[in-house]
């Protein structure tokens, strides 16, 4: 097979800077609305990932994500956003930028290019067999990600891959590949665009659908989410007064007492 980046294709649209704020607004519109459709081709391909990291965080494995750029900063916040929404350990999944945390804001010169250093970001997070490493890089031919992932292959550590080119180096260096074809940019190469919402809608899938799986929801509620502002202690006052017959102070008590909706339901019912 030919590799053929897609997302650096020309986009369909012509002399955008002649179109109006409305034109523009419809016509990026428009092209947001096929991402979903292109990641509900790649279900099963999520699907056999998310199992094998569930095998894996049953055994005591982590998550990891590896990436540069938006690639990079979209595995951040996935990563960042697990245990204040489902009460896990930070370490629990992790996201790594190439270029380290100054990435996350700033872009860090050849940062990508590098083809060592994704490996050494991992042996400081103590990388073990019982992990798992997603490369997330939506062209699929990022040096750091794809040399990161070829040394957890060598390392007998199970790998995946979100990517939005078919055929890409890092689909087929990866164990569990993820491809998302999105097609071209609306601003040519642009891949903070369609490319990066549909790893966002990926990333979403894959740590909700894994949390789910570990017992981390009851019903359809966040019940060992952490109560960090007001606005997360009202919602956890009313998740329980829909689980126990209690009123929003005796709840707000119960909550207090025991500090997660899991923990004040599952007491008062003792």
């Amino acid at each position: 097979m030919n590799f053929i980046k897609t997302t650096e294709q020309s986009s369909k649209y012509e002399h955008l800077e002649k179109m109006s704020v409305a034109e523009l607004l419809q016509n990026i519109n428009n092209e947001d609305k096929t991402v979903p459709l292109a990641v509900e081709k790649a279900l099963p391909q999520i699907e056999s990932l998310v199992a094998k990291i569930v095998e894996k965080m049953k055994l005591g494995g982590r998550l990891f994500y590896i990436g540069a750029g938006t690639s990079g900063r979209l595995g951040i916040v996935d990563a960042s956003e697990c245990p204040p929404t489902f009460g896990v350990p930070f370490d629990l999944v992790n996201g790594i930028i190439a270029g380290g945390d100054k990435a996350i804001r700033c872009a860090v010169e050849n940062a990508e290019d590098n083809t060592t250093q994704a490996w050494l970001d991992l042996q400081e997070q103590n990388i073990s067999q019982n992990d798992v490493v997603i490369g997330i890089a939506a062209s699929g031919t990022t040096p750091y990600v794809i040399k990161g992932l070829g040394k957890c292959n060598e390392n007998n550590i199970v790998t995946g891959c979100i990517t939005c080119n078919e055929g890409s180096p890092l689909a087929l260096v990866a164990n569990f590949p993820i491809v998302v074809v999105v097609g071209p940019e609306f601003v040519t190469g642009s891949s903070r665009m369609k490319a990066g919402t549909a790893q966002k809608l990926v990333l979403n899938m894959i740590s909700t659908t894994t949390m789910i799986q570990l017992g981390k929801v009851k019903g359809n509620k966040m019940v060992d989410m952490q109560l960090s502002n007001d606005k997360l202690v009202d919602r956890g006052v009313k998740m329980i007064m829909s689980e126990i017959p209690v009123s929003y102070e005796e709840a707000a008590t119960l909550l207090s007492k025991y500090g997660s909706v899991r923990k004040a339901v599952d007491n008062y019912n003792l």
